[in-house]
């Protein structure tokens, strides 16, 4: 026989028996799916915890960590901001490095008339908008003479907004932030995404920021590098430029984002690794459950087996015919289980803000498994069925 006929048998025998059929291939089905829908979310949350934590791209961060002699020549070094100035602006004329990111935070208050809350207040320069895209929902983003000018204007996280505005629009309206107004001209889009929380905030030029609270230190820089080729010399260089400026020996430091992001993509594959596997033992059990049909059906149609031997059908025939019929039933059931894993993981990417990773390879490994599963689970019904005696089972009732 040939094995579109095989196939063509295999399939009037699933459809005499569609009950069946069904229940059985829905193991492989909710195998499959699950697979898939573990090894996607992974993927996809892998890639959105890399690109929380890398940022825009060609990044480095710069951080200093006293020696014992500073700590004890000062022991309030670590109260003091790290970067002045003057340190920005000599990291600026470092030609490897396109933009000094610069911000600095102090825990602070915010009132509205009578209410009044703790917020985070951040001075930032120019560059950082241009870095950290900081999206407005409502109002305008800040200009380049509210920096210059160091105007008393400042843009409010949606948190903010919602504590201490309601359902007001606060854009153009004046608030106090540590005792001091200014005028809010644009509220943030709500942060989404999987390292984003609610924080009530608000971003102010540099110059309003160092007016306010009396310092023009930076607590946190950031450089970006020209091109990811020039990343690392340009670290090298900043640390050993702040470094030879505060007489210090490796005090200024860098850390390489990328390398951190790498990391720790390196233990999520490994945890989406371990669950894919524990979800894959449902493939193993639906596997069984095909193993248990497949001999039912053997011993159903012991006499129809029987009447082909007879016919002078071999029993390489007999097994072939019973190996495609287990193949053809996992290999749907795994078909169906790739659209259920793909559409559940674009749910779940959908709703949880990160992007949905189903890659070929893992829809290509789903189907092949499934019909590694139905060679494997079918071999010993189809070996049972072609090792059948044909007079014996002419006899079957």
């Amino acid at each position: 026989m040939s094995f579109m006929e095989n196939l063509s048998m295999a399939l009037s025998s699933l459809k005499a028996h569609k009950m069946r059929s069904i229940l059985t291939m829905l193991g492989i089905i909710i195998g499959v799916g699950a697979v898939i829908i573990v090894v996607a979310i992974g993927q996809g949350g892998e890639a959105m915890l890399k690109s929380q934590i890398t940022g825009p791209g060609n990044t480095i961060e710069l951080f200093y960590q006293p020696s014992d002699e500073e700590m004890r020549a000062n022991p309030n070094v670590f109260m003091q901001a790290p970067f002045k100035q003057e340190d920005i602006r000599a990291l600026e004329q470092i030609p490897e490095i396109k933009r000094v990111v610069a911000s600095s935070t102090k825990l602070s208050s915010a009132r509205l008339q009578k209410d009044a809350l703790d917020i985070s207040a951040t001075g930032i320069n120019q560059a950082y908008l241009q870095l950290n895209e900081l999206k407005v929902a409502k109002g305008r983003s800040l200009s380049s003479a509210d920096f210059l000018g160091g105007r008393r204007a400042g843009l409010i996280s949606d948190k903010l907004k919602e504590e201490l505005f309601k359902e007001e629009n606060p854009v153009g309206k004046v608030m106090m932030v540590a005792n001091q107004p200014i005028e809010i001209i644009g509220v943030l889009e709500k942060p989404t995404g999987l390292l984003s929380f609610g924080s009530m905030e608000v971003y102010l030029p540099f110059q309003t920021w160092k007016n306010i609270y009396g310092t023009s230190d930076f607590t946190q820089v950031t450089l970006q590098a020209a091109s990811p080729e020039k990343l690392q010399a340009a670290g090298k260089k900043a640390a050993k430029l702040l470094n030879n400026m505060h007489n210090t020996e490796k005090s200024y430091q860098v850390i390489n984002m990328e390398e951190i992001a790498q990391g720790i993509g390196q233990i999520t594959k490994i945890m989406t690794l371990i669950i894919g596997s524990i979800a894959g033992i449902s493939l193993f059990v639906g596997g069984i459950g095909v193993m248990n049909i497949m001999l039912v059906s053997v011993t159903e149609r012991t006499r129809e087996i029987g009447i082909r031997m007879a016919l002078g059908a071999t029993r390489g025939q007999v097994l072939t015919q019973f190996l495609i019929e287990s193949i053809t039933l996992t290999l749907i059931g795994g078909i169906l289980g790739i659209f259920l894993g793909w559409g559940t993981a674009t749910i779940v990417s959908f709703f949880a803000g990160w992007p949905s990773l189903v890659s070929w390879q893992v829809v290509l490994g789903g189907v092949l498994f499934s019909m590694v599963i139905g060679v494997l689970f079918g071999l010993l019904p189809a070996n049972k069925a072609a090792k059948l005696d044909p007079i014996d089972s002419l006899r079957y009732e």
